[in-house]
């Protein structure tokens, strides 16, 4: 398994994620049984939705009687402990997808299985009936009750991800940013038919590990998803072995081979934040200028934080680069006689310069996030 973090480096609740490949729940469907003749080629799985109290199964009931997949039951803690521990000896992260009618439902879930899981709020589904019940997309209409179902969770220690539909929300980027200030650690996307776009603006709002979903089955649409901003790419209908299969070899054999399986578009072609890795000094009228006020910060502050940034790495050096250091190179996809002169003499190989940038990226996404809430909510 370290094989696979020093390829991706990608940890939820505390565990190696084996590749950023993920199936997502699908009422009625997603059980142990479903991930585990998956497990090869997947790193995290989302079981459920399960319904976890009266409201919400009686909900459940109702749409089962209308012709709907759902998992029926009559006490979901000893179903879900089933399920959980079905799951124990498997190498992929389990996460079950939750659907309750009060915060404290929630709670009661998480005090009961701790931290064997990770909890995902499914704030999500469309039927009128869970509609009804103060669930799905009822919680995007009313953030406020989200909000206190994520604090809930997190009061019991927990590690949180909320299932989202893009669109339906008044904004998902300020969503997006509540959702990750309420203390989540992870946001799985429903992508609808926005694509790449709707990625960037989520990505750019909250540093919360990232899942794309919807339609991503092939390669090339995962590394767009990636590229924009996603940590990992989910399946359900499409789910089966065989696209994941191709999946997890083609993204982990990008990953080999260019240092970094995400690493974001150029902010010139239209990148996410993290793409400042690979900015040059703000020096002329760029897409840089506005990006740095998007974010809030100067240009004086933008120099000294990659400046800082980089000491002690192998992107500090670079005299004979444009800028005087690597800090301010481009991607390694991008021509450029001066960095590749530099990272030759250094010893320095185009999958690690692009390890190093994600290094960067990492360093440049927590001092904006987190460092930079801190000091604002410090003033």
């Amino acid at each position: 398994m370290m094989e696979a973090y020093d390829r991706f480096e990608l940890l939820i609740n505390d565990r190696i994620v084996k590749t950023p490949v993920a199936i997502a729940s699908m009422a009625g469907v997603v059980d142990a049984a479903y991930v585990l003749e998956r497990a090869a080629h997947i790193g995290a799985a989302f079981i459920g939705g399960y319904s976890i109290d009266g409201p919400t199964i009686d909900a459940s009931r109702r749409m089962a009687q209308e012709g709907r997949k759902e998992f029926l039951y009559d006490d979901p803690l000893e179903e879900l402990g089933r399920q959980i521990d079905a799951l124990k000896p498997s190498d992929v992260v389990t996460g079950i997808n939750l659907r309750g009618s009060t915060p404290a439902a929630y709670a009661d879930i998480a005090s009961a299985f701790e931290n064997q899981v990770v909890y995902e709020i499914d704030a999500h589904c469309r039927q009128p009936a869970m509609i009804e019940a103060g669930c799905g997309e009822f919680l995007l209409q009313h953030p406020a009750r989200l909000v206190e179902i994520i604090r809930a969770l997190k009061s019991e220690g927990v590690t949180v991800s909320v299932k989202i539909r893009a669109g339906v929300a008044a904004d998902d980027a300020s969503l997006a940013r509540a959702i990750w200030k309420a203390g989540a650690d992870v946001l799985h996307v429903d992508l609808m038919d926005y694509g790449h776009s709707k990625i960037r603006q989520i990505r750019n709002a909250s540093p919360l590990t990232l899942i794309a979903n919807n339609s991503i089955t092939t390669f090339d649409r995962a590394m767009d998803a990636f590229s924009h901003g996603a940590d990992l790419v989910s399946l359900a209908r499409k789910s089966d072995p065989w696209t994941l299969a191709g999946l997890d070899a083609a993204i982990t054999r990008a990953a080999d081979e260019g240092g970094w399986y995400n690493a974001p578009k150029q902010l010139c072609r239209g990148g996410d934040i993290r793409a400042l890795a690979f900015c040059c000094m703000p020096v002329k009228p760029c897409p840089l200028l506005p990006a740095l006020e998007k974010v809030g910060i100067s240009r004086e502050d933008y120099l000294k934080l990659k400046q800082n940034a980089v000491k002690g790495t192998p992107l500090e050096g670079g005299k004979s680069t444009c800028f005087g250091s690597l800090a301010w190179c481009c991607k390694i996809s991008s021509p450029c006689m001066f960095r590749n002169m530099t990272l030759e003499q250094i010893g320095l190989s185009a999958r690690e310069y692009m390890r190093c940038k994600h290094h960067l990226a990492g360093e440049i996404m927590h001092r904006l996030f987190d460092e930079g809430e801190n000091a604002s909510e410090s003033r």
